[in-house]
């Protein structure tokens, strides 16, 4: 499949302070990528350098065959993290404003910003202003306007942050529908719950260095499933039981805890589980969790990033 993005070795310092570091990773055409990482770690900067906004130090970035974003940029929708939207237009004029400055016609944007307000429930607000939209409405509002142009590429900084678990929804409907109609999409996010939902591939980064490249189930492989234990249990005494390679408390109160036990290597979580009870364990609850991309996030990078945590869990009381 041929590539929408490549970077190839691409650093950028800002005085003595690295910031992204010979960062590497492909983007293929109509797919949808997940790029993720904690605050600072240089995401923001990599996507100023993918638009042109600002130069690379070291590095080589090809994006719709072309060596800077700016001489593709009428093919690229971009969805800054910070939103910004005259308040006193209506939503249809912003709209159409915002393509006019990517080539489209006026009288085309006011059409095409009527139709995809009404597709997103917006319609009865298209002729108010601005000011009078809830953040939800705004924010897509200033979606729509990214992609009025019907670009090729489109870049999504954050798009989900401030929204409620509706918008969230929502959002999340427009990037499928982007791919589905032959865009690329690049998302950064915190948000991991999103990124294993929507992704076909995730680019992890930490402190400027990519940590991890391939799609969310590779990245799941990383990482052990765990025994999540509640009860009156001590962490020494978790940590004694068969196939366990490490414990950690996830919380205490009154002297129960909840303790995430990491299965090790060909470690089954029906023997821990055995031996807990054999032991005399004063276990409440149990539950056999699937690794999520949190996870795998800490155990390739080491860093526990200000990120949501998302989990797959089988049904609880099951092991295997």
């Amino acid at each position: 499949m041929a590539a929408a993005l490549t970077l190839e070795g691409v650093s950028k310092r800002y005085g003595d302070f690295q910031a992204v570091r010979d960062l590497s990773f492909q983007v293929e055409k109509g797919t949808i990528c997940g790029f993720l990482g904690p605050n600072g770690a240089g995401k923001t900067s990599t996507i100023r350098m993918i638009l042109g906004l600002q130069g690379a130090s070291a590095g080589r970035i090809d994006i719709l065959g072309a060596d800077d974003g700016r001489k593709v940029r009428d093919r690229i929708g971009f969805l800054p993290e910070e939103r910004g939207l005259y308040k006193k237009m209506t939503p249809v004029d912003a709209i159409a404003f915002f393509g006019a400055l990517k080539g489209l016609p006026t009288g085309e944007g006011r059409r095409r910003a009527r139709e995809m307000l009404d597709a997103q429930g917006l319609g009865a607000s298209k002729n108010k202003k601005m000011k009078e939209l809830s953040k939800g409405m705004a924010q897509k509002v200033q979606l729509i306007a990214s992609v009025v142009h019907r670009p090729e590429f489109v870049i999504l900084d954050e798009p989900f942050s401030g929204l409620d678990p509706v918008n969230q929804q929502g959002l999340e409907a427009v990037i499928r529908q982007l791919a589905a109609d032959g865009a690329t999409v690049l998302f950064s996010t915190h948000v991991m719950q999103h990124a294993e939902r929507l992704c076909d591939k995730v680019v992890l980064l930490a402190r400027g260095r990519k940590a991890f490249e391939g799609t969310v189930a590779e990245a799941q492989a990383t990482t052990r499933r765990f025994l999540e234990l509640e009860g009156a249990i001590e962490a020494a005494q978790a940590a004694a039981l068969p196939g366990v390679s490490g414990v950690e408390v996830v919380s205490e109160r009154d002297g129960v805890r909840v303790l995430k036990a990491a299965l090790g290597q060909g470690g089954r979580g029906q023997e821990a589980l055995k031996a807990a009870f054999l032991g005399g364990l004063d276990v409440r609850r149990f539950e056999l969790r699937e690794p999520s991309l949190h996870d795998a996030f800490i155990s390739l990078t080491g860093d526990n990033p200000d990120i949501d945590q998302s989990v797959k869990p089988t049904a609880p009381g099951a092991v295997r």
